[in-house]
């Protein structure tokens, strides 16, 4: 493993940092996330079309730049340092994943170009309190009973006339209420032979109602999904295995997210440093006492111990991707449609993760499947807890006013946890998949 930065992947970072400085203040932040969608139109045009976030780990034939879950990972950092309020998780992180695993020809040429651009918008829509769980992050529910199990509730989905009608409804979507594309888990085959299938559902359809929902972290719009009898396209053939979809998509997504993390930690630690250098007290600065000075070592310690954890997951699921091809009929079909030149392995060599294309591939075949996001994703939501709320201490009074800034870190700790965490239970499976506490030799 090379754990050097490239200069392309250098290059995203500082341009991305300083668009967002200029772009993403608090008091852009605070508009934005009091707008309907939850998020700026022009700065999502900005990073779409002049930085191509969304473009970062698609395939060039869909009109991507070839990267890895690696430079999407730093790209999450970047926009997590300033909170930024973007379709970036839900579009690129959780649903673009599951279209090019998952996704007919038809499906990826359609739609896969326009997420690249930004010009289309998706999300996953899985009930928040069910997320972690479908992502096989703090569990693996084989049966999917996390989407309804078949029963009343979920999402249900039967065959109609021309296709598919799902019914029913999902709660704490992310980017739900403003997502132009749903990526729909519903269950189908009614109790007996429940299977869940994942759906394509246009943002106009009839019979799609959306309302956005008040979310503790305010950063991190979410919504309600009503679905009455909504005419849906199903993701790739029949064949095609939501539930494996899913779970290999929440190591990349747990990377990502880890990342995100650690850059509003290592962000609001900054902020929180710099203020007790500049506050006096009793004719010091506060940053000179010891009881401080040890506060703020611990928690630099934590935020660059998360920093590594989330960079090496972010490796690790680049070098294993090789090895994680789909076995329906669609991803077989995406694998052959992949650019096989020497030009397009040339062009995606240069911009792709720590390690060449070639030694991940290598290494994937060779090795066993790791999966570290999870781990890394509870390392890095512990730091960002523990970083806000000494930032929020030490700050002292201003620190818990509604004019500050260091709320939102906190609460956005605290949301993620809920979502994706919590983070006993994320190291708890790891530990279960890892086999830690079983007696060797049973």
């Amino acid at each position: 493993m090379d754990a050097r930065f490239t200069d392309e992947q250098d290059e995203i970072r500082r341009t991305l940092r300083e668009l967002l400085g200029k772009r993403c203040g608090p008091e852009e932040l605070r508009a934005a996330v009091d707008t309907p969608a939850g998020h700026d139109p022009a700065l999502w045009a900005l990073l779409a079309g002049r930085l191509g976030l969304p473009a970062l780990a698609l395939p060039e034939t869909y009109g991507g730049a070839g990267c890895t879950v690696t430079e999407l990972a730093l790209a999450c950092e970047e926009t997590g340092r300033a909170l930024a309020p973007t379709p970036l998780p839900a579009t690129a992180v959780l649903a673009a994943p599951l279209l090019l695993a998952l996704g007919t020809g038809a499906q990826r040429a359609a739609l896969l170009p326009r997420i690249a651009s930004g010009e289309l918008t998706a999300a996953l829509a899985v009930p928040g309190p069910a997320l972690a769980t479908a992502l096989a992050l703090t569990g693996h529910d084989r049966r999917g009973r996390w989407a309804g199990g078949g029963r009343a509730g979920g999402v249900q989905a039967r065959r109609a006339e021309g296709g598919w009608q799902l019914y029913g409804q999902a709660d704490q979507v992310l980017d739900g209420h403003s997502a132009e594309l749903l990526v729909v888990p519903a269950h189908t085959g009614g109790f007996a032979r429940s299977r869940v299938l994942l759906f394509l559902v246009r943002g106009d359809a009839t019979g799609l109602t959306r309302v956005r929902q008040t979310a503790l972290d305010a950063t991190r719009p979410q919504g309600r999904i009503q679905l009455r009898d909504v005419h849906a396209e199903l993701l790739g053939c029949e064949d095609s295995d939501a539930l494996p979809a899913l779970a290999r998509l929440g190591d990349t997504a747990a990377a990502c997210l880890a990342a995100e993390a650690v850059g509003a930690a290592a962000r609001v630690l900054e902020r929180t440093v710099e203020y007790v250098g500049q506050r006096e007290q009793f004719g010091r600065p506060v940053g000179s006492f010891q009881a401080v000075k040890h506060r703020l070592a611990d928690a630099y310690v934590e935020v660059q111990a998360a920093r590594s954890a989330a960079y090496y997951a972010a490796w690790a699921a680049a070098t294993q991707a090789p090895a994680a091809a789909p076995t329906s009929a669609a991803a077989t079909e995406a694998t052959a449609a992949a650019p096989t030149s020497a030009a397009a392995t040339e062009a995606t060599t240069a911009v792709t993760a720590p390690s060449s294309a070639t030694a991940a591939a290598t290494a994937a075949a060779t090795a066993p499947e790791e999966k570290a996001g999870a781990l890394a994703l509870a390392q890095a939501l512990e730091a960002l807890r523990r970083a806000a709320a000494e930032g929020i201490q030490l700050h002292g009074g201003i620190g818990f006013t509604w004019e500050h800034e260091a709320h939102l870190y906190f609460k956005r700790a605290a949301g993620d946890e809920l979502l994706f965490g919590p983070v006993h239970r994320l190291r708890a499976h790891a530990a279960d998949a890892a086999h830690v506490f079983e007696e060797a030799g049973t």
